[in-house]
């Protein structure tokens, strides 16, 4: 995508060959700052501290995480080691462990002197098939909203609705919901985006309201609960999310607050999809409510909230009773049926058994 005069991806190699450099995602929007990850500890502590977020740029982080934990040790012992301490970095999104298996696997039939170039190839791959990935995801969503657009009176914009940020800054490049966006807005399909502010991060009102505006296309920051409201006045066309982990059976695991969004679109007619790439199906898991685990978060996250002050600085306010304490559930699981279709990267099929094997038959079983 593109900030100001200069495209960026998420993520990619520096110039040096070796290290590796983010938009660190926790000063957005007041700051567009760059970092550059040095070590396996650096790529470690930007997954787990969200400076990257969104299962596939967690994905391709720690990608580049395995080949920075290679640099310095290279068998297959230390391989192991650098796989266990990047996947126990988050545990929801499946990304994560998808990419250093994926890792992992290639690396282990290269012998030792050839494996961190391998590495670094792989890693690449990865981040290029996102890439390619996520721009089929935006083309056949497109074809939704163009249906859509076709029922309106002239020129009166479809209204999109989403939650949490599954943009180009949550993937390599391009995002997963707000792919058929971008691709709607570049087919000149007037669009307006309903942006969840999504507490307790704000991942709506920093990152996606972020993007939107950096790519000309209108929309409007609302709070959490009034999504149920704009759907039963008619204002909402239909409601478009990303996902961190989706069963073989259809259930959707994505950003707390995501369940309640699709019981309000049930309940109003109002169509409900997911936006995912492949890599974020878990074929190993049939029940994601029984299933998935739900990672708990610092109740910090709750208690604080972070912005910019009339002054320019970026500071930190608590917002309850020093005696307060609060739970910080960061996913919830939004159930099969409550999901209209899953966009992918081969198409948009139903949410469940037969429709994704529909699009993944080499998944046989769904094991």
């Amino acid at each position: 995508m593109k900030i100001g005069d200069r495209y960026y991806r998420s993520i990619w190699q520096a110039d040096d060959g070796r290290s590796v450099e983010i938009i660190d995602q926790t000063r957005l929007p007041h700051e567009f700052k760059v970092v550059s990850l040095t070590s396996l500890n650096d790529a470690a502590h930007a997954i787990r501290e969200m400076q990257v977020r969104g299962a596939p740029l967690i994905g391709a982080t720690a990608a580049y995480g395995v080949c920075l934990g290679l640099n310095d040790r290279a068998s297959a012992l230390d391989l192991e080691m650098i796989a266990n301490q990047l996947i126990s970095c988050r545990p929801t999104a499946v990304n994560l462990r998808w990419a250093v298996e994926r890792m992992s696997s290639h690396l282990l039939s290269i012998t030792e002197d050839l494996r961190v170039d391998a590495a670094y190839r792989e890693a690449a791959l990865i981040c290029n098939e996102d890439v390619r990935v996520n721009e089929a995801i935006g083309t056949h969503g497109l074809e939704l909203i163009r249906k859509i657009y076709k029922n309106k009176s002239s020129n009166e914009p479809v209204h999109v609705l989403t939650h949490c940020n599954a943009g180009w800054l949550a993937t390599v490049d391009w995002g997963t919901a707000l792919a058929p966006v971008y691709k709607a807005h570049e087919a000149g399909i007037p669009i307006h985006v309903w942006v969840d502010e999504t507490r307790p991060r704000s991942q709506g009102a920093s990152l996606t309201a972020w993007e939107l505006a950096a790519q000309g296309i209108d929309h409007s920051l609302i709070v959490d609960n009034a999504g149920g409201h704009l759907m039963q006045h008619g204002m909402v066309d239909l409601c478009i999310v990303g996902t961190d982990r989706t069963t073989w059976t259809g259930d959707v695991c994505n950003k707390i607050g995501t369940y309640l969004k699709a019981l309000a679109a049930k309940d109003n007619d109002v169509p409900f999809y997911v936006a995912l790439p492949g890599s974020t199906i878990d074929w190993r898991i049939e029940n994601g409510l029984k299933k998935i685990p739900i990672e708990e978060r610092s109740a910090d996250e709750v208690l604080w909230v972070q912005g910019k002050t009339q002054t320019g600085s970026i500071e930190s306010v608590r917002i309850a009773p020093q005696e307060t304490s609060a739970a910080n559930p960061a996913f919830d699981v939004t159930p099969a049926s409550l999901v209209t279709g899953l966009i992918t990267e081969r198409g948009v099929c139903s949410a469940g058994r037969a429709g994704l094997l529909s699009l993944y038959p080499e998944m046989g079983e769904g094991k």
